[in-house]
Parts: structure tokens; sequence; C-alpha cells
């Protein structure tokens, strides 16, 4: 055979480099998470826990943010996978030093540290911020359904619980009174001194689990009543109640909650909710938001909750963005999933506060019959249109429509990006560590998009380098 193949020598002695440092391309996404986790990130909240000199040291705080902050980026967040990629993957060997740390060790740091790495996307903001890749010229608010981890067999519904609770108690009661026939038994044979009085396995299987069902249960009486309260208060509110009357009127229907029969709760994540999906599908889900720039699609705002609708998220999103950046955007865009009279109404106030500087494009959905809303407004608007009628003529004006027709090219692709990137889950379970981790994933979001911009800018300067050098 004359063709010649290169050389394979599996048994040679210097086959990888002597340094792993030479593996990397200099515009490695890795170096960028190394040199901002260097030189960047504030990390005074992750050493200040470290009191106790006592026992093994533990990893220093750069190597696992280093770590953390990587697999998240590339979609990597298993405890146990970031074990194996630390010691299989030139990347993760680099960042780790080649230290390798076993995947409890991960999962500790992350658990220990979680709301200082959530504290993370702050700080990327910030970068961002000083890089020039936020203008908060026009933001769009948007939702996306975010999995949980949550089994969905491991899931009951209020009836089915209910139904199965009694079942439990009637066994352990007969388990328990055979218990004690069985102690009656062995007393009068060996004494009363011998041991023989510890559960036996089934019932304290069988006791568990019905601690765990009282527990759901609980958790959805407790919901509906908070619910009816809600309601009730509101309704008295409307009506012009007083503050005694409207106290009264939610008690009352508090107490007199119903749970509906179909009503679930999970056991793996109780704060999941069961969410329909982007797919048409439902799933034990969250709900996460974002606010999302529209200069380089910077996430400037987020936060993750269980409610499956919008609506409620206007108010605290665009209140969280004020004080995080201490200014209000120009234009802010949102889908008719967040039209409601209180948002339409704040909008007015935020508008009005502002002197006409930020404006609210919030698509009002279907025109309801009795509207007054033109296919193309002219004139003045009358002075007794309602809220929804005017940010609908708003929108159908040519400035409107312009406006409004950016929403979707600024905010859907960021959640595409996440979903194909990091994957659009969340592995922590509760609604607290979830959020958390989604704060995560919006700063590791955020930095790949600052890398981006300076990766571009650093092979843009040699071409126009050599172009005045032309001239």
């Amino acid at each position: 055979m004359n063709k010649r193949f290169r050389a394979f020598e599996p048994a040679a002695v210097m086959l990888v480099p002597p340094s792993l440092d030479e593996w990397l391309p200099q515009n490695h996404l890795s170096r960028f998470i190394a040199d901002i986790v260097e030189t960047q990130l504030d990390l005074k909240k992750f050493y200040a826990s470290y009191a106790k000199s006592k026992g093994q040291p533990p990893y220093d705080p750069r190597l696992m943010v280093r770590v953390l902050l990587y697999g998240y980026c590339v979609g990597v967040r298993s405890s146990r996978e970031l074990e194996r990629v630390c010691v299989d993957v030139v990347a993760f060997r680099w960042l780790a030093a080649q230290q390798a740390p076993d995947f409890r060790s991960i999962a500790r740091f992350r658990k220990r540290h979680l709301s200082s790495l959530g504290n993370v996307f702050l700080q990327a903001l910030e970068l961002c911020r000083a890089a020039g890749m936020v203008s908060l010229g026009q933001v769009a608010l948007d939702g996306t359904k975010v999995r949980a981890n949550a089994s969905r067999r491991k899931a009951m519904s209020y009836a089915r619980l209910t139904e199965k609770q009694k079942v439990l108690a009637d066994e352990v009661s007969a388990l328990l009174a055979e218990a004690d026939a069985i102690d009656d038994a062995e007393d009068a044979r060996f004494g009363k001194d011998k041991r023989g009085d510890e559960l036996p396995p089934e019932l304290a299987r069988r006791e568990s689990r019905l601690v765990k069902l009282a527990e759901a249960r609980a958790g959805l009486e407790a919901a509906a009543a908070a619910r009816a309260r809600k309601d009730a208060e509101k309704k008295a509110r409307d009506k012009g109640d007083d503050d005694d009357t409207v106290a009264q009127k939610g008690d009352d229907a508090a107490k007199n909650a119903v749970v509906a029969p179909k009503a679930q709760r999970n056991f793996t994540d109780p704060d999941s909710r069961i969410m329909k999906t982007a797919d048409g599908s439902f799933h034990y889900a969250y709900n996460a938001q974002a606010i999302v720039d529209a200069d380089h699609q910077i996430i400037v705002a987020t936060t993750l909750t269980n409610i499956g609708v919008d609506v409620e998220q206007v108010v605290p999103l665009v209140e969280k963005l004020h004080a995080t950046t201490g200014v209000l955007p120009r234009q802010v865009l949102a889908d008719a999933g967040y039209c409601s009279a209180t948002n339409l109404d704040y909008a007015k106030t935020v508008e009005d506060g502002s002197d006409g500087r930020t404006e609210f494009f919030i698509a009002t959905g279907r025109v309801k019959h009795g509207e007054r809303v033109p296919e193309v407004p002219r004139g003045r608007i009358p002075a007794n249109a309602t809220l929804r009628e005017r940010m609908a003529r708003k929108l159908k004006t040519k400035k409107g429509r312009a406006v409004y027709a950016r929403r979707k090219a600024i905010v859907e692709p960021v959640f595409g990006q996440i979903h194909t990137r990091q994957g659009k889950f969340v592995l922590l379970r509760g609604l607290e560590q979830a959020a958390h981790e989604w704060d995560l994933i919006a700063a590791c979001h955020n930095l790949m998009k600052l890398h981006t911009m300076q990766t571009k800018a650093l092979l843009a300067a040699p071409s126009a380098l050599t172009a005045r050098t032309a001239t």
C-alpha cells in the first residue's frame, strides 16, 4: 500500500504538551472566565464564610467559581458531570489547575455559596455596562417556562391525597395494634428489660409517607386559603370597604376556602407548578422573567417565580431594573400577556413621572366589543378614552408599530440561546434555590455576550491596523 499516514504512536512518552496552557487558544472562553474571576469579580463574600481553620483545607473559591461559571456557560451543570469533565476535558482541567474536585465538594460549594453565585449576575451586568453594551434605550420584557427538577410520578392530587391518607392511617393503626400485641407477648416471654420495642421497617416507612402526605395536604390547603384571601380582599377594596372590613372578609374567605380536587402537589419539589410549555405540553416548571436590552441582548433584570401567568411581573421587574441601574429605560416593550388595568395604570404613572422620557408599549390583545380603537389613528385622543384604548391606539400609530415590531427580535432569541447553550431547566429544588440558579444562568449568558464582543474587537483590531498602515 503506497498511501502514507501521519505518525501514530500511542506509547509515545511526550504525546501531550508539558503544559495544558498550550492546548487552549488565546481567545478561548475558559481563558475569559479565568480572567473575569481573577481580576473583575468581587469574591469577598465567598472567602468571608471560611472562618474556621480546622479540618482539611477546602478548595480555593477561585477554582470552584471558575469551574462553575464555565460549566454553566457551556451547559455542564451536574456536579457529577463537572467532576468528570475536570478530568476528561482540557478547558475544565486547565481551569481547575488539574486538581479535579469531587462531585460532593462541588455540590457543597454550590449550595453553600448559592446566594453569592446568584449575585454574580449583578457584577456581570456592571461589566457589560462598563463595556458599553447596555444603553437602556429600548428593552423588552418576556417570560419563559423553565423545567423544574421534579418527577411527574412523585405527585398527587388533593382528592387522591386525602383518600391515600385515610388508607395509610388505617394501615398504620393496624400495624401499631399488631406491634403492641407482639410487644406484650415478648414482654411476657422475655421480661420487660429486653429490647424489641423498635418500630418494624414496614411501619416506619408507612409513618414517614403519612407525614409527607400530611405536609402536602397542608400545603395545598394553605395555598387555597391564601388565594381565597387575596381575591376576597381585592374585591372588598374595589367596593371601597375600609381596612377592617377588608381584613375580615379576607379571614372569612380563607377559613371557608375549598381546595380543588385536582390541585396537585409534587413531593420532590413542592414549590414547582404544572405549567404549559412552548411545545404545548405540561410539566412541572418555574416561570422565568427577563428584561433584555436591545443593543446586545444583555439581560438587565430577571426573576423566577412559580406563578404561571406573566401579568403580575411588570411592576416588580421594572422596579428591580430601576433599583439596579438607577435609571429607567426609554422604551419598554411587552406582549399581551402583561396587559392589565394595574400594569397600564403603572405605565401611565411612570410615563407622567419621567416627563415622557420613558414610554411603555404593551400589546392589548384583541380589541374588545365596544372599544374605540381606529385602525389608523388620527386627530386627538378622546378625553374619555380608557387606558387600554389609549395603549391600543398608540400601538396602531406608525411609531407604535415600528417600535413594537422590535420586541420579538430583542427578547425571544435570548431564551433560545439559553435553551441551546445552557439548558432551560434548573437542577436545584425549591423556589429560592431555583431563583438563585436562574440568576447564575442569566449571568453566564451576559458573560458569553461580553466574551463574544471582546473577541470580535480583537479580531477586528489587526485588520483595522493593516488598513491604517496601507493608507
